[in-house]
């Protein structure tokens, strides 16, 4: 697959089911810079204000949802849906995400009874979705906006956009407003501003770094198109910058950068028999002059979570596993 292809779909469909297609986002560069603070900005404040039960809200990307009653059929066509209803206590109506199959969500024999909608993440049918008679539907914006026409009137489309964690625990917020699940909302909020924090308190000086794809196009996970990458900057350091759209990343720059401990996202079309990213990447012969190769600190992550997720529960995996090994 091409960089570019690769660079698209992960843009498209980061949270999708990875049987419908790679996930991508713009490749990126490093910069030089120290190992100190750089990046991390503020610290994480764990105090967590009350949620108020709600009929309409106002999310943190300006959009206005509104109710006529709680949800309680939801169909999640993103996987921060899922994310976000089992924080609540909640399970989808139906699904196109394979993130509930995870251990420390459902786990497979309970995500398997979950309805799972028709035409993949790209191309999810309206009428399938309907058939659901779901309360709420929640989508991403900028590829699931186009079904908004034909579920008008038969239910409430809500199109979400997260860029940062803060985004995911406002959307979580909004959720737990709208379905009257306010206090399993702020546990929820309030156990990962604690793991957040105690993460930053103990930052590593390692320099880390998040890389994806299915073969030697790979690409960089990085803040601001990355959710779980927008964490690193405060537990590591992470000194990948995103170059845009039409940037490329050389193993030579990775190299160059000395990174200490490498994690790697798996992205596939026919699923596991494609093999493992590191292994396709160590027909290269800079790989394993990489300080991370050569210290056996690649690691191999889920990418159901770690590149999809996006939610609090999924990004609190991500810290639970990135500071494991970057100790």
């Amino acid at each position: 697959m091409s960089r570019r292809m690769l660079r698209t779909v992960r843009r498209c469909a980061a949270a999708a089911v990875m049987g419908a297609l790679l996930a991508g986002c713009g490749s990126t560069a490093a910069e030089t810079g120290d190992k100190g603070e750089g990046g991390a900005g503020a610290r994480t404040d764990v105090k967590v204000e009350p949620i108020d039960a709600a009929r309409s809200v106002t999310d943190v990307k300006g959009v206005t949802v509104a109710t006529k009653a709680a949800p309680r059929r939801v169909v999640c066509l993103v996987a921060l849906c899922d994310d976000m209803l089992a924080e609540l206590g909640m399970t989808p109506a139906a699904t196109n995400s394979g993130l509930l199959a995870h251990p420390k969500f459902l786990g497979r024999e309970k995500a398997a009874k979950i309805p799972v909608v028709p035409g993949g993440f790209l191309a999810p049918e309206a009428e399938a979705i309907l058939s659901h008679q779901p309360d709420l539907v929640i989508g991403l914006e900028d590829t699931h906006g186009k079904l908004a026409p034909a579920l008008k009137g038969a239910t409430v489309f809500w199109p979400v956009q997260p860029g940062s964690w803060e985004d995911s625990v406002g959307y979580l917020r909004n959720l737990a407003a709208l379905t009257g699940r306010t206090s399993q909302g702020e546990a929820a909020e309030k156990a990962f501003r604690a793991k957040l924090a105690e993460a930053e308190s103990a930052r590593s000086d390692k320099t880390a770094l998040i890389i994806f794809g299915s073969d030697e196009n790979f690409g960089v996970a990085t803040p601001g198109n990355d959710v779980a990458a927008g964490l690193f900057p405060k537990i590591a350091h992470y000194p990948w910058k995103s170059r845009g759209v039409d940037g490329t990343y050389s193993m030579e720059e990775i190299l160059a950068a000395d990174v200490d401990v490498l994690f790697v996202e798996t992205l596939s079309f026919g699923g596991p028999s494609e093999g493992k990213l590191s292994d396709k990447l160590a027909k290269n012969p800079l790989w394993s002059r990489i300080p991370a190769v050569q210290n056996g600190e690649v690691h191999e992550v889920d990418s159901e979570v770690w590149a999809k997720g996006r939610g609090t529960r999924s990004l609190g995996i991500v810290l639970d596993e990135a500071t494991a090994a970057l100790k």
